[in-house]
């Protein structure tokens, strides 16, 4: 069957640093697939293969903070966008080393929340680590508790490192070392470790970490069919409205209405 497109739904933090990155290109940043490489603004699937009539909302009261390498908003297959279809209160930064954005600066002053770096415990002071949330869960906290913010470094492996070292503001921060028992899934871009994960899978991982176990599944699931539309587009295969993916997904979403 052909995937129908729908509009694009209203832009999100990193489909606008998307559309500022773009304008500061020098040349058009041309992604493959779609005639004429075409893509969905929405989604940056190719049209035939659209996944914006998918997209889920789910209320979460973590929120999470994504600082990009500097061409990780051009890719199609970057996971950090899916994060911010699910969770609504969802930034995004472009890191750079030698300028930090003010915007960026004030949310991790903003006192409503309580920022932690997501970053393996092995390349960080002991003193630092914490394998837990020091902050209250969802729905078991007063109502002036701090809310947990994730602080995700959105890039390669090598990028994410250079990143760490190089970003002193994010030193006075706990850093969070996560210990999945599972391997990654994600198929589009494959680590040389199978304890790294993508983006999207670590943002489950923080939510669920966090006692927003609803909110953790549907990420998950919608994943799995970005995932099963994006490698059926590039294969020009079509896509089943009926198959187990989809059906995890509307399924995850419906609880969580």
């Amino acid at each position: 069957m052909s995937w129908a497109p729908t509009p694009p739904p209203t832009p999100h933090a990193v489909s606008r640093l998307r559309a500022e990155r773009l304008a500061r290109s020098a040349k058009p940043f041309l992604a493959r697939g779609g005639p004429k490489g075409e893509r969905c603004a929405g989604c940056r699937l190719v049209p035939s293969h659209c996944i914006c009539a998918l997209r889920p909302a789910v209320p979460t009261r973590a929120g999470m903070c994504l600082l990009m390498a500097d061409i990780e908003p051009l890719k199609p297959s970057n996971t950090g966008w899916l994060i911010a279809d699910v969770v609504a209160d969802t930034y995004a930064f472009g890191w750079a080393r030698t300028e930090v954005q003010p915007g960026l600066l004030a949310l991790l002053a903003d006192p409503a929340w309580q920022p932690v770096v997501v970053f393996p415990g092995e390349f960080v002071t002991p003193e630092r680590v914490v394998h837990d949330l020091a902050v209250p869960r969802a729905g078991a906290e007063p109502a002036s508790a701090k809310r947990p913010l994730f602080i995700l470094l959105d890039a390669t492996w090598p990028e994410a490192r250079k990143m760490f070292r190089k970003s002193p503001y994010l030193d006075r921060f706990p850093v969070l070392s996560l210990a999945p028992e599972q391997i990654s899934r994600y198929q589009l871009r494959r680590s040389r470790r199978d304890d790294h994960f993508c983006t999207s899978e670590v943002a489950s991982l923080c939510l669920e970490l966090a006692g927003e176990a609803q909110a953790a599944q549907v990420l998950d699931a919608y994943l799995d069919v970005f995932t099963r539309h994006y490698l059926q587009s590039k294969h020009q295969l079509p896509v089943a409205a009926d198959d187990p993916t989809h059906l995890r997904l509307q399924a995850v979403a419906q609880r969580s209405g």
